[in-house]
């Protein structure tokens, strides 16, 4: 029999360097069992203000948390274009065609742009993370990236098992941040 070293799937890196962070509302209150626990383990600082956090953890992912952390941290303002730009662009609208597809002139206007005017966002983007009770995720502030996750649901809402279940939640969270050796062969 041939002995092999386990090797452990390493934490998002990112994860590591996460000191402060927010926890948005959850369902059945989790966000404030949660919270107790943490600070109880000392892992990360638990801050009241969104923008002292390296990070987010929520409940669900998807359009609605997306518009959640446009509302928390707004874009900045794009710059205002330069008086040399605003003059090109005013020219380009002399010469743009109408609503009718024809220019000023009466004559068909042709776009070298192929894909002119087609909507390509796709609208609403349909996502099944994070509709299920039980899935947490702590997501990066800046890259909104996804830096750890799990799914552990309570078995019901008593404050008795959402306790335990935060417990469970921050003991998976302290053993990934744990450093793991290979197993010796």
């Amino acid at each position: 029999m041939l002995a092999a070293s386990v090797a452990f799937a390493g934490v998002n890196p990112q994860l590591r360097e996460v000191k402060r962070v927010y926890i948005l509302a959850m369902s059945a209150s989790m966000d404030q069992f949660l919270a107790s626990q943490l600070v109880k383990a000392g892992i990360f600082e638990v801050v009241t203000d969104p923008k002292k956090a390296d990070a987010i953890i929520t409940d669900r992912v998807g359009e609605s948390f997306e518009n959640k952390l446009d509302d928390l941290y707004p874009p900045p303002t794009p710059p205002k274009p330069a008086p040399d730009a605003a003059k090109t662009d005013a020219a380009k609208t002399d010469t743009a065609k109408s609503d009718t597809g024809k220019s000023d002139t009466g004559k068909i206007a042709v776009r070298g742009d192929a894909l002119a005017g087609v909507d390509l966002s796709g609208g609403a983007r349909p996502t099944t993370m994070g509709h299920g009770k039980g899935n947490i995720f702590i997501v990066s502030r800046g890259s909104r990236s996804v830096l750890w996750s799990i799914y552990e649901p309570p078995k019901n809402n008593t404050s008795r098992e959402l306790t335990k279940t935060a417990e469970r939640v921050v003991k998976h969270l302290q053993e990934d941040l744990t450093e793991k050796k290979p197993a010796a062969e």
